[in-house]
């Protein structure tokens, strides 16, 4: 398998965590296997999460720390995030994140459309994968909610921008694991990390 370029994201606004540890061990096996990665943890990032504008036209300037991430991103031919689910959706950190981030002009462009009539989206060439952590049971997170946050991390997010193909992996319960589950989780992880997907 050819070596990619892949930044990591921890998406957990903690020092440590769980998703600390699923991206770190995810690096650390991609480059071991010889890819070249960039990691980033949320909660070392300095910005406003708060769009604080309506619409598209008068954008916030990006803080440096922002502008960084989308040097990281261009730079990648592969985007892995690890979060945990709060409330059904993405810590608020990390939701200000992709809205002050991921923006027309550089994620998507609201002028050209997709022959469905969506934005075109303007970070093709970049595959994704998200490990999204949860403490709502697997079969319960699918029959109840239908895996809002999977599908909003897959279609509304990653293949929205254009990145292709994009998979969502939920590891749960997390805060209280069953016996060795964290392992088999790593392990995994690491399986991915090593095939850099």
């Amino acid at each position: 398998m050819p070596a990619k370029r892949i930044f990591v994201l921890n998406g957990h606004p903690a020092e440590t965590s769980l998703s600390r540890t699923i991206a770190e061990t995810y690096a650390e096996a991609a480059q071991a296997a010889g890819h070249e990665v960039r990691i980033t943890h949320l909660r070392d990032l300095s910005f406003d999460p708060d769009n604080g504008v309506a619409g598209y036209d008068a954008q916030k300037p990006l803080e440096a720390d922002l502008i960084a991430l989308r040097t990281d991103v261009d730079w990648a031919e592969h985007f892995m995030m690890s979060t945990p689910m709060w409330w059904g959706g993405l810590p608020a950190k990390l939701k200000g994140l992709f809205d002050r981030t991921f923006q027309p002009g550089w994620a998507f462009d609201t002028r050209k459309t997709t022959a469905i009539g969506m934005p075109l989206p303007l970070l093709t060439g970049r595959s994704a994968r998200a490990f999204v952590t949860s403490d709502t049971p697997t079969l319960y997170f699918g029959l109840l909610y239908r895996k809002a946050l999977m599908r909003q991390i897959k279609g509304q997010i990653f293949e929205f921008v254009g990145m292709k193909p994009a998979r969502v992996t939920n590891f749960a319960p997390a805060s209280h694991p069953k016996d060795g589950a964290v392992e088999r989780w790593l392990k995994e992880v690491a399986q991915l990390g090593a095939e850099g997907r």
